[in-house]
C-alpha cells in the first residue's frame, strides 16, 4: 500500500488540515464489510455493504452531523451449531463514513443480504447561490432575480421621478 507525504502542502496550504486527514483515514479505511458506493442523481447517493447473515435488528445506523456509522453485531444464536466449514462471516464490523455537510440519510433496506443506504445532499436556501443585482440599495432576496424598483425615501419619490414633476 502507498502512503503519500502530505507535509509539503501543509507548507502552502490554510485550513486543509482535515482534508488531509480524510485522504490519511482513505488510505486505512476498513475493507470489511464490501460495499459500495454511487452516485445515483445530482444529490442523491447510495452505500450498499454486503452483510449475508445479518438481521435488520443486528445492524445499527447512526448518522451524527458528518458522519454515518454502520455497525453490525451477530445475537447469540439459541442452540450449538457444529460447523464443518463456515464461509458466511459473521464478525461484528464497524464502518464510518465520513459525509459532506448537507448530506443525510434518506432511508435504508436490507434485502438478500445487501444493505443499502440513500443519502440526499439537501443544502439550505440560504446557503445557495443568489444573483446580486448592480447599484441597487436593496438586499437580494432567496432566488428572486427580478429587478428592484429603488425610492429614495428622504424625498419620498422614486429615483427615476424628477422634483419638477
Amino acid at each position: 500500500m502507498r502512503t503519500f507525504d502530505f507535509a509539503p502542502l501543509y507548507r502552502s496550504t490554510v485550513g486543509f488540515d482535515r482534508l488531509f486527514s480524510l485522504l490519511d483515514q482513505a488510505e486505512t479505511s476498513a475493507a470489511w464489510p464490501p460495499h459500495d458506493i454511487e452516485k445515483v442523481s445530482e444529490d442523491g447517493y447510495r452505500i450498499t455493504m454486503a452483510v449475508a447473515g445479518f438481521a435488520p435488528d443486528e445492524i445499527e445506523l447512526t448518522q451524527h452531523d458528518t458522519a454515518l456509522l454502520v455497525a453490525g453485531q451477530k445475537k447469540a444464536q439459541e442452540g450449538e451449531r457444529q460447523y464443518l466449514h463456515r464461509g458466511i462471516a459473521g464478525r461484528t464490523f464497524r464502518q464510518t463514513f465520513n459525509l459532506a455537510q448537507h448530506v443525510r440519510v434518506t432511508g435504508a433496506s436490507l434485502e438478500n443480504g445487501l444493505l443499502t443506504v440513500e443519502l440526499k445532499r439537501e443544502v439550505p436556501e440560504a446557503l445557495k447561490p443568489r444573483r446580486i443585482a448592480i447599484g441597487g440599495s436593496q438586499a437580494a432576496v432567496g432566488q428572486d432575480n427580478a429587478p428592484v424598483q429603488v425610492t429614495d425615501r428622504s424625498a419620498g419619490q422614486s429615483k427615476g421621478q424628477s422634483k419638477a414633476a
